[in-house]
């Protein structure tokens, strides 16, 4: 079954997030995962939620959805992201 990383950004430094950005889509296909959204127009149309940057990421399960952030191909991005964004971020089972 398929799943999916939601994340809630907050860009705290965008010069070294740009650079996670570049490092972040060879550690995905290792994975299987893909972007089905990174950081397009975002509009609330219900409720108080304002993100300023939402991702989404498709994997082929949560199990492999979990390798990969855990994953040595993604460590060194993870940590690049923790140090230049505030981050909230969910896995999620796809529909089945």
């Amino acid at each position: 079954m398929s799943a999916y990383i939601i994340v809630q950004v907050e860009v705290t430094d965008p010069a070294g997030y740009d650079d996670y950005k570049k490092m972040v889509p060879a550690s995905l296909a290792a994975y299987g995962g893909k972007f089905a959204v990174r950081g397009g127009a975002c509009e609330t149309l219900e409720g108080s939620w304002q993100p300023k940057r939402v991702v989404v990421l498709e994997f082929p399960s949560v199990e492999r959805a979990k390798q990969w952030w855990a994953s040595d191909e993604y460590r060194d991005a993870k940590a690049l992201r923790q140090r230049t964004a505030k981050t909230e971020m969910i896995v999620v089972e796809g529909a089945t």
